[in-house]
């Protein structure tokens, strides 16, 4: 339909160019505007095509430089010192361990030498009181702790007294009278014989000097022994009393 009023028009217009062409002359007056055409009708839509295949991927690109480290930022300043916390309580006390068990009997030392005899007196009896050192002894828990007093006669022990004070080894101090108790420790005169002493402990103990004095009867009188202000567990006392040189 459009192409039949395309071709009506061109002819139309040749038809006035002819007519205009085959008389020379001025021309003529503008003809009226023809009216427009009616529009026509619009095609229908063709279908839409394929999809065309998917192109290939591009190559991946280079990577780029890395770049410079940053400067490292200024250090942070220091915090303060937090306050020292309190002392913990201090905790309790342990329970108090087992008792060891009892070491070996030390070896018996050396019998000191004898003293001399002192001048015999009434019935044979010496009248001189006489002293002796028992130096570094040891002492034990079990059984008697026995030591040899050659001075110590049956005389001495019907009539006579015998005295044990003792002290640690190689110290100056003072002799301690027996018996003897300090806390839990104590040493006691059991007895004495023809010839000996014995000394009952409750510990185990070495390092001890025994001073026995042996002091006839005849010499409680005539010695002044029966002074009642004398002390008899202060040895100085009775060394001064009964004239001891040792």
């Amino acid at each position: 339909m459009i192409k039949f009023r395309l071709s009506l028009a061109f002819l139309l217009i040749c038809a006035i160019t002819i007519t205009s062409c085959g008389k020379k002359g001025d021309p003529g007056p503008e003809g009226a505007t023809g009216a427009t055409g009616a529009k026509g009708d619009a095609g229908a839509t063709g279908a839409t095509g394929a999809t065309g295949a998917q192109g290939p991927q591009g190559a991946t690109g280079a990577t780029g430089a890395t770049g410079a480290t940053g400067a490292t930022g200024p250090a942070g300043a220091n915090g303060t010192n937090g306050k020292d916390g309190t002392n913990g309580t201090n905790g309790a006390d342990g329970a108090t361990g087992a008792t060891g068990a009892t070491g070996a009997t030390g070896a018996t030392g050396a019998t000191g030498a004898t003293g001399a005899t002192g001048a015999a007196g009434k019935d044979g009896e010496s009248a001189i009181v006489q002293s002796f050192l028992l130096s570094n002894r040891s002492v034990v828990l079990t059984g008697f702790n026995t030591f040899n007093v050659p001075a110590i006669t049956q005389a001495i022990v019907n009539q006579g007294i015998v005295l044990v004070y003792f002290r640690a080894t190689g110290t100056t101090s003072a002799y301690y009278a027996l018996p003897y108790t300090e806390n839990d420790r104590s040493l006691t005169l059991s007895s004495f014989g023809v010839g000996y002493i014995n000394i009952k402990a409750n510990f185990n103990g070495a390092g001890l000097d025994f001073k026995v004095v042996v002091i006839p009867g005849t010499s409680l009188t005539n010695l002044g022994f029966t002074n009642p202000n004398l002390n008899l567990k202060n040895y100085s006392q009775v060394a001064a009393a009964l004239h001891l040189s040792n």
